[in-house]
């Protein structure tokens, strides 16, 4: 059986899965009607972010399973590189 993982990662090539990845830091913000969420990951450099209605528990010290592709954002007239997330489950 398929799991929706694999039927995400078949219909988009640019997306990227990683499984049990601890998560280091969590902030969330608001962002207008949105709560931005932005994860660091050990051992990257690389913010992962995604957005929800409401706020959500913390997910520091947690392990998660990551769907993702690579954007970047503009910071102050700077370019920097970020993770989108499309699917989060904690592990």
């Amino acid at each position: 059986m398929k799991s929706p993982v694999d039927d995400l990662l078949k219909a988009h090539r640019d997306l990227t899965h990683s499984e049990m990845k601890k998560v280091m830091s969590h902030v969330q913000r608001e962002s207008g009607e949105w709560i931005v969420n932005t994860l660091l990951i050990e051992g990257t450099d690389v913010p992962f972010k995604y957005k929800r209605k409401k706020r959500y528990k913390s997910l520091a010290g947690q392990r998660v399973n990551l769907t993702y592709y690579s954007d970047s954002d503009s910071v102050a007239g700077i370019d920097m590189d970020v993770m989108k997330v499309v699917r989060i489950k904690v592990s």
